[in-house]
């Protein structure tokens, strides 16, 4: 399990405000990208759009799809073009994973988002932001990483409730100022033949899940027997057997079976229907102030971190998406099932192939003062997610 989880009381990280470090690290990011995720080409498309919206001095949210680690220093390739620097919404935990990361993330314009609980300060950090339309902030909608690039997830009610509240504020400082959101498309190609570059890693992977070498079958086939072991393998640790029939029902059901009994437990109520991001928050929510505290008996802190675990897994599984490799797949839907192999089985990734990544700026979309209607979708979100739809290609 990666280390998202951070047991200390919640200190906001603040963003810093100079120019200096954005426009250093500005210079080398490209270099990064190839180097450290193997992005090597870009092309930015509807720049002017932005642009427009800087002129016109308006506060600006942007709202990119969130399918790779790399997107947030992805969507910094605009910033460097304009030369105008953006605030990134980022989880706390980042910033917990080593001095230099906490030393540089709040100097290229990151702040801390408390993920497991209500956070004031960020809230009122992005609309002050905003308000005074200062600099963009990058908000991914989402709310985590969904590592499919053909799947959008449920929007999240946060970046929203974030720009109406600006927008309020804002017609307060500024009554003819304006806030807009851009909905940005991230869309990743492999450039070059796949099956070489991951030929290494599956070896690898097969041999951690004891299968025969299948570096003679084709790539898809090989695939589907590294999956297919490695739903045995949980289902063996968590059901005592491995399940037969498709993996999308297989997968379902291993989902229920690690999250109802923990809701029952810390909520007193099953959330079936709502997407397992919200149900893995809402737990989250309920068991992590205990482990903050620092006041539980030793069996209770094992006990909470192995539904922490559970949870964890419930969030792997759900990033696998039913019939994903159905018919002929393309090599991008190849590539991100494999690395969810990787990064299931080690909680590590590495650059296998040569990405290109196309960035695809939305139309602005003026955010309204008022209140979403009670009740119903919000009408700002569904706005973001069907400019991001179209952008993406999906129905």
């Amino acid at each position: 399990m990666q280390n998202i989880i951070v047991t200390e009381p919640y200190v906001p990280v603040p963003p810093k405000h100079g120019n200096f470090w954005p426009a250093l690290c500005g210079r080398i990011l490209p270099w990064f990208l190839r180097k450290s995720y193997g992005v090597v080409q870009f092309d930015l498309r509807n720049l002017e759009r932005l642009r427009e919206s800087l002129r016109a001095g308006h506060g600006i949210v942007l709202m990119p799809n969130h399918c790779r680690d790399e997107d947030g220093f992805v969507v910094g390739q605009i910033s460097v073009k304009l030369r105008s620097w953006f605030y990134y919404m980022s989880s706390w935990h980042v910033f917990k994973m080593g001095w230099l990361q906490g030393f540089m993330l709040p100097r290229i314009g990151l702040y801390s988002v408390n993920r497991e609980g209500a956070d004031r300060s960020s809230v009122k950090t992005s609309v002050d932001i905003l308000a005074h339309a200062r600099r963009p902030i990058v908000i991914f909608p989402e709310g985590y990483l969904g590592r499919s690039n053909d799947r959008l997830n449920a929007m999240m009610d946060g970046p929203a409730l974030i720009a109406r509240a600006a927008a309020r504020k804002r017609a307060q400082i500024n009554p003819t100022g304006k806030i807009v959101v851009h909905p940005i498309a991230l869309r990743y190609h492999v450039l070059g033949p796949l099956a070489p570059g991951v030929a290494g890693v599956l070896t690898e992977i097969e041999q951690r899940l004891a299968l025969p070498q299948g570096a003679k079958l084709p790539l898809r086939e090989r695939v589907d027997k590294i999956g297919e072991a490695l739903q045995a393998k949980r289902e063996i640790e968590h059901l005592g057997q491995a399940q037969t029939g498709p993996l999308a029902p297989r997968l379902a059901h291993l989902i229920q079976v690690l999250l109802q009994p923990l809701e029952d437990e810390w909520i007193g109520a099953r959330y079936h229907s709502e997407p397992v991001q919200s149900r893995v928050r809402r737990l989250r929510v309920a068991i992590v102030p205990g482990l903050v505290k620092k006041d539980l008996p030793e069996a209770e802190v094992k006990r909470r971190w192995k539904h922490l675990a559970d949870i964890y897994l419930a969030q792997q599984l759900d990033a696998y998406p039913p019939d994903y490799l159905a018919g002929d797949p393309p090599p991008e839907r190849l590539l991100e099932t494999i690395e969810r192999y990787q990064e299931d089985l080690t909680d590590k990734l590495q650059p296998y192939v040569p990405l290109a990544v196309t960035i695809t700026i939305g139309e602005a979309i003026e955010v309204n003062a008022g209140r979403a209607p009670h009740g119903a979708d919000d009408p700002l979100l569904q706005a973001v997610e069907e400019q991001l739809r179209s952008m993406l290609g999906l129905k």
